[in-house]
């Protein structure tokens, strides 16, 4: 399963960029946010229809 990972803005939270990534990698996305106080939002990927 894949992940879209959105680092939010500190201000508004808005998204200011995203990034793709498979389940193994999210931990440590979210283990390095945590560390620096960052906030993110994450979302289950949309998958092209094949």
């Amino acid at each position: 399963m894949r992940f879209e990972i959105m680092r939010l803005d500190e201000i508004d939270g808005t998204a200011v960029d995203s990034t793709v990534v498979d389940a193994a990698s999210v931990n440590g996305i979210v283990q390095q946010a945590a560390a620096i106080g960052q906030r993110l939002w994450i979302r289950p990927a949309e998958t092209p229809v094949s």
